[in-house]
């Protein structure tokens, strides 16, 4: 009798359990169904994921059978990992790109100086060729200078030379550019990897430029400053050779006149030969960064 009951009681308590799981089943398998819809419309969810995991997760989560936190940190933790490989892989292909275009262009970079550069060259061979047949500097000329010594183009060779021609009775024009060409050369001077620029003053009224009026005019001016002066055929010469344009004014009731003339700041290499030339426009900046570019770049006629 003890037994049967036993019986009984073990059978009644299977279908209490049997019944109540199909109404956990039946109550919690449509919110399932939709809380599952709902994150996978929401992209939460990845449709490859077994149904069953997740309805277990869900249902375990809901009747306290796991903690709550847990569920929803595998699942964060399972999106995450999704999301941060796309990121590094974005991450690297993004960086692939950055150095393929750094090469690319560092190539069209070094591409593009090396094309410079050999203009550069050629254009420099072609002005030294130029500079060989040209008439302009290629003379010589025989003056005095202002403390009576005779000097010739050839007491100049081998140095660096900037050339003005003027006279000392002007007003205004020939004090500034001799200003001018000074404050070059004491630049210049400054510049100990360069090599020391001679300063010459030839004038072009011999009439009333003797040497005593040299010594007098040049000492205004840079120290190195020489100035030459002769016959009027020399000094005609001279200014021939490097076309040199003078033409003496009418004279006033004092018998005054203004000579017009070139005025051109001429730039001598060391064989002798014209390299450019200032005019007024130039300020000493540009003179001074075109005469130090002008000597780094100097290539002897002898050597070609």
């Amino acid at each position: 009798m003890l037994g049967s009951k036993c019986v009984l009681r073990d059978l009644c308590g299977g279908g209490r359990l049997l019944r109540n799981l199909h109404h956990m089943q039946r109550s919690f398998g449509s919110s399932s169904s939709s809380s599952l819809t709902s994150q996978s419309q929401h992209g939460g969810l990845r449709p490859g994921l077994p149904q069953l995991a997740l309805r277990r997760i869900l249902s375990y989560d809901r009747h306290g059978g796991l903690r709550s936190g847990l569920p929803q940190l595998a699942l964060r933790r399972f999106l995450s990992h999704d999301q941060s490989s796309s990121s590094r892989s974005a991450h690297m292909k993004l960086r692939t790109r950055l150095v393929v275009t750094l090469l690319f262009g560092s190539g069209l970079m070094a591409a593009w100086w090396w094309v410079y550069s050999e203009k550069q060259e050629k254009l420099r061979q072609q002005r030294i060729e130029q500079l060989r047949r040209v008439a302009l500097g290629q003379g010589t000329f025989s003056l005095l200078d202002h403390k009576g010594q005779r000097r010739t183009k050839k007491d100049f060779l081998d140095h660096w030379v900037l050339l003005y021609f003027g006279f000392t009775h002007c007003p205004d024009i020939c004090p500034d550019e001799l200003d001018k060409l000074s404050a070059v050369v004491s630049k210049l001077d400054g510049d100990p990897s360069l090599p020391p620029v001679q300063p010459l003053f030839i004038t072009v009224d011999p009439e009333r430029d003797d040497v005593a009026a040299l010594a007098s005019y040049v000492k205004d001016f840079h120290p190195r400053l020489i100035g030459l002066t002769g016959t009027p055929e020399e000094v005609k010469h001279a200014g021939r050779d490097y076309r040199v344009y003078a033409s003496p004014g009418p004279k006033d009731e004092d018998g005054d006149y203004i000579v017009d003339h070139t005025i051109l700041i001429y730039l001598l290499s060391p064989d002798g030969l014209f390299l450019d030339y200032y005019n007024r426009m130039k300020n000493c900046e540009q003179i001074t960064e075109s005469v130090r570019n002008h000597i780094r770049n100097y290539v002897p006629l002898n050597s070609t």
